[in-house]
């Protein structure tokens, strides 16, 4: 009886502080604003905001200590749409056993209550199983459908079995049109790896077009030079046959070892918004940051505008996680009045949101000078900055005098 007493009193305690986290107010951080965005004071989702029913046997009979069966690690890297007037995440969600699966998570209001749905989404396989599954982005395209693209990784079979790391990463194809019934598609084909394949949300000389990652392994890019275009005759069988690079890794920049789209892009008045993570190598290891271009309208396979720099890097902690030093972006959502509300995860740990508004981010990217790539046109850009800063001081001053 003693044991069945602290058993109930653990299984009210779990779910008290389950709905305290869900039910969290989170404000944003106004000391420090950039003008860009609002980043907020807690994190959207973390493996704490998992339902209870998910990690714990709450049967007493065969869980009497009520202890955790099946961890979860970590809710990250998500892919995000609004549907039906409320903001849907799907989301990344890592075990203790290191498997990734996908679920939904869902908020009235964009920034707090996010809360997932009873179970997992069963992601429907192929005649060879996914051994891991990652990285969903959610394309809302102009034939009616909800594409979801996402990583599939699974061993390399070229490899001695005593290799037990070598994989093999390919781009897995699910649609729907009510986020509840999933069809999976043909995995896409290339000549390559490929990670971080993003569907562009209209077609494109009456064909799909995708923003790719060509890779020869991996992990290593190679000679995959940044982030791709390609156009595929249709989603059922889709086969990239040609590819171009539009958005090249370039060195000593914040894309020097590789970069990726992050979600969809977004069509604006002047062209279409992108958002992207860019990777360098440094002392502590691999770094990851966001950063934003525009393409053209007619032709989204054009970049028509390159701020320099980042737009977004980890900060406190966020740099703290399973993989520090991190930032990722597979999905963000704007609002009917423009403000757009970007998911982002931290250090594949957890999930974070930042707000900002459609015409901050055209200006950001339209009047924000290029990176020069050597040290003395950086120098150059920015005292030209400081001179017309120093000459509207002094006019300010002598307008007081």
């Amino acid at each position: 009886m003693a044991l069945l007493s602290t058993f109930n009193k653990r299984y009210k305690k779990l779910h008290k502080e389950y709905e305290m986290l869900i039910n969290r107010k989170n404000k944003r951080i106004k000391k420090g604003y950039n003008g860009l965005y609002y980043r907020y004071k807690h994190p959207v989702l973390t493996a704490g905001h998992t339902p209870v029913s998910w990690r714990y046997d709450l049967n007493f009979e065969t869980n009497p200590f009520l202890l955790q069966r099946q961890g979860v690690n970590a809710t990250f890297n998500a892919g995000a749409i609004l549907y039906d007037h409320r903001f849907m995440m799907v989301v990344r969600v890592e075990g203790w056993d290191r498997k990734s699966f996908f679920a939904i998570a869902e908020s009235p209001d964009g920034i707090s209550k996010w809360r997932f749905r009873d179970y997992p989404v069963l992601l429907p396989e192929t005649d060879v199983p996914d051994v891991n599954v990652y990285d969903m982005r959610l394309t809302r395209h102009e034939d009616g459908w909800i594409y979801g693209l996402f990583c599939t990784e699974r061993k390399d079979p070229a490899m001695p079995e005593t290799d037990t790391s070598a994989a093999i990463a390919s781009t897995g194809i699910v649609r729907t049109k009510d986020l509840i019934n999933w069809e999976r598609l043909p995995d896409l084909k290339a000549k390559c790896q490929q990670r971080n394949v993003v569907l562009h949300p209209e077609s494109v000389s009456g064909k799909y077009a995708l923003y790719t990652r060509p890779q020869d392994g991996f992990i290593d890019t190679g000679s995959g030079g940044g982030i791709g275009w390609a156009l595929v005759d249709s989603m059922e069988n889709a086969v990239i046959r040609e590819e171009k690079i539009i958005d090249e890794k370039i060195y000593h920049t914040i894309k020097e070892l590789k970069n990726g789209q992050g979600p969809p892009p977004v069509r604006t008045r002047k062209g279409w918004l992108h958002l992207a993570h860019g990777v360098r190598g440094c002392a502590a290891g691999l770094r990851y940051v966001l950063y934003m271009f525009m393409t053209d309208l007619k032709d989204p396979s054009k970049v028509i505008a390159r701020p320099g720099g980042y737009f977004m890097a980890p900060e406190k902690e966020e740099r703290i996680g399973d993989v520090s030093n991190v930032l990722f972006a597979s999905g963000w959502i704007v609002k009917p009045n423009g403000e757009v509300y970007i998911y982002y995860a931290s250090s594949d740990t957890r999930m974070h949101v930042a707000s900002t508004h459609v015409d901050r981010l055209v200006d950001y990217v339209l009047n924000t000078p290029e990176d020069s790539y050597f040290t003395g046109g950086s120098v150059r850009t920015r005292t030209g900055m400081i001179r017309k800063n120093m000459d509207l001081i002094r006019q300010k001053q002598d307008n007081r005098i």
